[in-house]
C-alpha cells in the first residue's frame, strides 16, 4: 500500500524502513531536509514539506503521524486538515492521551476524514522484531491499513489487532505502559536487594541470565537488564533519575475516575518523580519531626 509518513525520530524512522522492505511506498517528511535525505537512500520518497506530502500521495490518503504526543500533534493537524480531502485517513502512531484522540478524531470528521490511533510498542528493536500495535477506529478504517499493519507487526497475525473504537488504541497503550512501569519497578528493587547483600558477592548479570530461561518473572524486560548489567555492572556513570512520559500518570488517573485501584503503577510512577528529587524537602521535615518529639539526631549539612 502507499502511505504518508510525518515524523522520522527513532520509531517513525524505523517503521519506514520496516514498510519499505515489505514493499510499500512510503512518502515521508519531517522538519530537518537532512533526516529526509537519510531515508530516501534506504528506499522512501521524500516530501520536504507537508504539501508535498500530500501532492505525492493518490487520494484517498493514509497519512501516518510519529510525532511527540501533545501540542506537537494538534499543531501537524492544523497544518494538515486543509491539505486533505474528505476520504483521506489519519493515522496517529505516537503515545498521544486517548482523551485527546477521541477530541481529534471529533474535530478532523467534520471535514469527512477518517481517524485510527494505534498505540505502539517496540521501541529501537521493532526495525528487527516487530511492533506491537494497538488499533483503535472504526472497522472497515482499519481494513485499509491492514497490509501496513501486518508489514510492521512481528507477524501477519501476531502482535496486532483492532482493540475497539477510535481512542481505544491509545487507551489500551496507555494501560500497557502503566503495567510497564509495575514491572520495571519491581526488576529494578529485586536487582537492589541483591546488590546490597555484599557478603554474598552475586554476579547480578548471571542471576539475570538464570532468570531469563524457565523462569516465571523471564520478560524481555529481563533480557534487556542482563544485558545492561554485562556491558556496566556497577552502573557507573549512570545518575538515578528516572523520566515518565505520561502514561502511567494518565493509567493512575483513570483507575481514580474508575473507582479501580491500581497501588503498583502509582507507586512505580511515585518512584519516578522520587529519583528526579535532589534534595528532598519532605526528609528534612520528617528528620526534624522526629527530633522535636523524641530528641533524636538529625544530621546537619556542611556549611557551604
Amino acid at each position: 500500500m502507499e502511505l504518508g509518513m510525518i515524523g522520522l525520530g527513532k520509531m517513525g524512522g524505523y517503521m519506514v524502513e520496516r514498510l519499505v522492505r515489505g514493499g510499500h511506498r512510503v512518502v515521508g517528511f519531517a522538519r530537518t531536509p537532512a533526516t529526509v535525505e537519510e531515508f530516501v537512500v534506504k528506499g522512501m520518497v521524500g516530501a520536504h514539506s507537508l504539501v508535498t506530502l500530500c501532492e505525492q500521495l493518490k487520494p484517498p490518503r493514509v497519512v501516518w503521524l510519529m510525532v511527540p504526543a501533545g501540542a506537537t500533534v494538534d499543531a501537524v493537524l492544523g497544518e494538515l486538515r486543509p491539505l486533505l480531502s474528505p476520504g483521506d485517513l489519519i493515522v496517529d502512531g505516537g503515545n498521544s492521551y486517548y482523551r485527546d484522540t477521541l477530541r481529534r478524531a471529533a474535530e478532523v470528521s467534520k471535514a469527512g476524514l477518517g481517524y485510527i490511533d494505534v498505540g505502539t510498542s517496540g521501541g529501537i528493536w521493532g526495525l528487527s522484531e516487530g511492533y506491537s500495535m494497538m488499533v483503535g477506529g472504526d472497522a472497515s478504517a482499519v481494513e485499509r491499513i491492514r497490509p501496513a499493519l501486518e508489514t510492521l507487526a512481528p507477524g501477519k497475525e501476531q502482535g496486532w489487532g483492532r482493540v475497539g473504537p477510535v481512542g481505544a488504541g491509545h487507551f489500551v497503550k496507555m494501560v500497557h505502559n502503566g503495567i510497564e512501569y509495575g514491572l520495571m519497578e519491581a526488576y529494578a528493587e529485586g536487582f537492589q536487594v541483591m546488590e546490597a547483600k555484599k557478603e554474598f558477592a552475586i554476579d547480578l548479570a548471571q542471576v539475570a541470565g538464570i532468570w531469563r530461561y524457565g523462569s516465571v518473572v523471564r520478560s524481555w524486560l529481563l533480557d534487556l537488564t542482563e544485558e545492561i548489567l554485562r556491558e556496566n555492572p556497577t552502573l557507573k556513570g549512570v545518575q538515578p533519575y528516572v523520566v515518565d512520559s505520561g502514561e502511567g500518570r494518565w493509567t493512575v488517573m483513570e483507575g481514580l475516575d474508575l473507582n479501580v485501584p491500581t497501588p503498583v503503577i502509582a507507586l512505580a510512577l511515585e518512584a519516578r518523580i522520587r529519583s528526579r528529587e535532589t534534595d528532598p524537602f519532605s526528609d528534612k521535615i520528617l528528620a526534624m519531626m522526629r527530633n522535636k518529639f523524641g530528641g533524636h539526631a538529625i544530621r546537619r549539612e556542611d556549611p557551604p
